[in-house]
Order: structure tokens, then sequence, then C-alpha cells
């Protein structure tokens, strides 16, 4: 007991003794820094025994705060002294090093060979060809989005800005990216905050992204507003609009703005009243069944002028997708594309559980929307974005082997801008200005530098893309497919990426078989009228 109290009290008994001890001699000009020292640490032994809220600093006054500063700059020091170039948390110092050299125009050329693991399973390539193509210029890889029912087309870009708000991002961040946007001519997604006029002050082309709290849309009860929708979806600078089901981070919570970063320019963006936080409701009031939501996006469509209109969703149970794929069928009312979300995209605080523990990962979850809108005879008419974790050229042709159409990366942009993972976007203190409405954070960030970057990154990403299709003997990114992605299994086997899932046949669904007994089940379930399962 006596060596329990000596080790927890000696260093502050240490300070108390030699502050008062030291006291006569302060005259020598050589001891009062010392005795300075010492008092300060005695002072705050003392506030360590008199607080009630850590029991460490209570038993181990002035060495317990060790414990605290070491914890505040722990990511730092594993980052930046710790951490792998492989270790993914959760992008790794390679990943994040490719973005940082495309986005300031430098070399991202690796001298002597992969650091990857090779034969580890799960290891991913896409096979070359003994005849590669010709180099195809990357500024044609573009996607023309709009059904038969939409009649204001647009043509994105294959790579493109995923959804980040402002308010979750500082007003420099938004000029920057959309100014980048503009720039390399792709477009921003606005996130559901709305559209701000820092979105505007550029022109970048925008995607209008409609969460559940219809921001910038919204009537006084939370509804939704038509007249305020046609009034924004009607401006050149609105190209599609899209309805956010579920995201990737927290599917089924709905969205987060902290009331801290909340400043009067949000609150008259989304209309939501200062001093509280901003929560989007875990679902939306305007629908409530999958004949609901395309009637909803008819609605939309014929508000905006006839513009793209589609939705965005992390896959959850995969009955309820399904279901609405059958009110397509059943309505004739065709979204003109829908994004589908991975459960390991994210650039906002989630609850642990969720991020971890909830939604479909993204190339499941695509696959698995290409399956259905292909055994539903209606891939053809219906284009497929992918999002979650897209930094790379590999990144996004991996993506596009499985049915994605084009790419958006959020992160990837974010780095790009000059994101560090600090990983303190939800405390308002962002290091680089990217995530925080503090003003004097913000002034860090240099929209004319940094836009330049969003653009190098764009362009150098695509660049890649170009030059790994050549290789592949493909002429455009919509050749690739299943067959040209592998993986390995194990240490004596790799399987075609086609060899390793089920495809289903155009139409599959609509006729009496289904090959996939998952698919078959799943489409019996299903039900047009409702997300609920139909009776077994």
């Amino acid at each position: 007991m006596n060596l329990s109290l000596l080790s927890r009290y000696a260093f502050f008994a240490f300070c108390v003794l030699f502050t008062l001890a030291s006291l006569p001699f302060l005259g020598h000009q050589w001891m009062w820094p010392f005795t300075l020292l010492s008092g300060v640490l005695s002072l705050i032994g003392i506030g360590d025994l008199l607080q009630t809220r850590h029991a460490v600093r209570r038993n181990y006054p002035v060495l317990g705060n060790i414990r605290y500063l070491v914890e505040g700059i722990r990511p730092e020091i594993r980052q930046y002294l710790l951490e792998g170039d492989a270790e993914q948390l959760p992008f790794s110092r390679s990943q994040r090093s490719l973005v940082y050299a495309r986005a300031k125009n430098e070399g991202a050329d690796k001298p002597f060979g992969t650091l990857n693991d090779v034969y580890q399973n799960g290891f991913e390539f896409i096979s070359h060809s003994m005849r590669p193509a010709p180099l195809t210029d990357p500024g044609s890889f573009r996607v023309e989005i709009g059904g038969p029912q939409c009649s204001q087309p647009y043509s994105a870009s294959l790579f493109n800005i995923s959804a980040m708000s402002f308010g979750s991002l500082s007003a420099s961040a938004i000029r920057a990216l959309n100014e980048g946007a503009k720039l390399g001519d792709f477009y921003h997604d606005t996130g559901e905050g709305s559209i701000s006029t820092y979105h505007r002050e550029h022109g970048g082309d925008l995607v209008w992204e409609l969460g559940s709290g219809y921001f910038g849309c919204r009537a006084a009860d939370g509804r939704f507003d038509p007249e305020r929708f046609a009034a924004q979806a009607n401006t050149a600078q609105v190209k599609m609009i899209e309805i956010k089901l579920s995201q990737g981070a927290k599917p089924g919570h709905g969205g987060i703005l902290p009331k801290d970063k909340i400043t009067e320019e949000i609150a008259s963006t989304r209309g939501v009243p200062m001093g509280e936080d901003c929560i989007s409701p875990s679902r939306h009031s305007a629908f409530s069944t999958p004949v609901e939501l395309l009637q909803f996006i008819a609605q939309l469509r014929e508000l905006s002028g006839g513009k793209p209109v589609g939705f965005k969703l992390c896959l959850g149970h995969p009955w309820e997708f399904m279901g609405i794929v059958k009110a397509m069928l059943e309505t004739d009312i065709l979204p003109d594309f829908i994004v589908v979300d991975g459960k390991e995209g994210g650039t906002g605080a989630a609850p642990l559980e969720f991020t971890d523990h909830l939604g479909v990962p993204l190339r499941e979850g695509l696959l698995f929307v290409h399956n259905t809108l292909v055994g539903s005879n209606l891939r053809d008419k219906i284009k497929l974005g992918a999002s979650g974790k897209i930094v790379s050229a590999f990144d996004i042709a991996r993506v596009l082997a499985i049915g994605a159409d084009w790419a958006n990366s959020a992160r990837g942009f974010m780095f790009a801008i000059g994101c560090i993972q600090s990983q303190s976007c939800h405390t308002n203190k962002c290091p680089t200005g990217v995530a925080t409405q503090d003003q004097l954070r913000q002034r860090a960030l240099v929209v004319e530098d940094k836009a330049q970057r969003v653009y190098n990154f764009h362009r150098n990403t695509l660049k890649a893309l170009a030059e790994m299709l050549a290789a592949a003997g493909l002429d455009h990114p919509s050749q690739i497919d299943a067959k040209h992605l592998v993986q390995r299994m194990s240490a004596t086997e790799i399987k075609l990426f086609a060899q390793q899932h089920v495809l289903l046949a155009p139409g599959e669904l609509l006729g009496g078989e289904i090959g996939g007994e998952f698919y078959q089940r799943m489409w019996r379930m299903a039900r047009a009228d409702s997300f609920e399962p139909a009776p077994a």
C-alpha cells in the first residue's frame, strides 16, 4: 500500500515540496524558473485532486495528465511515425500520397517494384493484352445520363465529386471544389445541405442532392416544397437531381450537422434554426412505398423542366431495391440514374456501430443493383454511378468492371484540397480548413491553389485510367467488364470476377426460371406497393 501511494503521489509531493523549499532562494536568478515550473505543476496537481471527472488524474495528480496528452496526439503520432504505407486508417499512406502527387502535378511513379503481397488472398489486378490499344484521350470519357423520359440529358464525366454538404465542408472548400469542377468539366454533388452561394460562385456543374430534410426546398414544417424546389432546380447550373435514400457511412440514420458548425449562412441555406443540431430524418416524408418513390421522381423531373432525376442508396434489404424495380415495371416510371454508395464511404461523423456494421459494401451492392436491372431488362435505360473509397484509376476500373457507368469520389477530392485525414471533421477544428466553419482556420485553404489541385487530380487520374485501359487492349471505359478483373482466392488459385459471381442474363427475372437461388428468393419477396417483404 505504501509503495502504491509513493508511485501515485511522489511526483506531485516533490513539486509541492520543491516549490516551498525554493521560495527563500528566489533572489538567485537561476532558481526562479525552476520554482515557477514546480509551482505550476503543483497547482495542476491540486486541480487534479479536486476535479471529479477523471479518476486517473485523481489517483495520479500531474502525471495522470500525460495519458490525456498522448491520447490527444495519438492520431498524428500514428499517422506520421508508426503507420505503414499499406495500413488503411481508413486510407493508407500510399493512397494519400498518390492523390497528393497527382493534385500537385507531380510524378506518381513508384520505383523498385510493388509493396503489395501479390500472393496474399484478395489481391486484385486487371489482366493486360499482348496487343495493347492506342491511348485514348481521357477527355472523351463521358457518360450520357438521361433516359427516355428525360428531355434535358446531361453528359457527365466518368469521374466526379461525390456528395459533401456546405456546413460539413467550409466555404473555402466548396469554392475550391466547384472551381476545380468548372476547370475540368466534371460535376460537383452538393450533398444534402442544399445549394449555397459558394456553389454558385464559379459556375461549375452541380448535381443537387435532395435528402430527407429537403434543405433548399423545405416548407416550414420540414416537408417538401414544390415551388422552392422548382425555383432552384430550373437554374442552368443544376444539371441533375439526386434523391438520397441512404448513404454509406450511416445508412438508415439520417444526416447530422452539429450545432457548433451551424452559422447564420448555413441556417439560411438549409432553412433551419440556429443553436440546434441539424438532423435529417431517417426517412423521407414525400413517399413511403416504391410506387410513391417513382411518382416523386416523375414529379421532380417535371418540376425541373425534364432534367435527369435519380437516387442514391447504400444497399440494405435486397428485396427493397427489387421492390423499386418491380414498381418501375408496374408504373413505367424510370429513374435516369442510380448511384450506389458503399458502406466503406463516408466523410462526416457517424455512430461507430453504423460505420462498422451497417450497410452493404460497394462492390456487392453495385453488382446486385446491376444484376437486378439486367435481369429486369432495364439496365440499358438507367445509368449506374458508384461511390465509396475511390481514389485511383484502378479503383475506377474495378467498379466499371462490375457494372458502373461512372465513379464519384468524396475523400479523394478532400485530399486534393489539403485534407490530412486528421479525423476531426465533426469537431469544427479541422487543421487544414477543409471541414470547419471557423473563419480563421478556413483562411489556410487558398481557393485558387486548391482549385487547380482538384483539376489536376481529376485530369491525372483519368489519364492513368486511359493508360490502364490501353494496356488491357481497350479503347473506352465502357468496354471493361468482369472478365478483365482478377482476384487471388488462395496461394494456388486466381479467378476472374466473371467466374466468382452470379451474372444474370437480360430479362432473367421476368421469366419463369431464375438461375441464382438468392436472386429468385429476393425477387419473390419484393413488392411494388410496399418496402415490406411479401408474406412467405
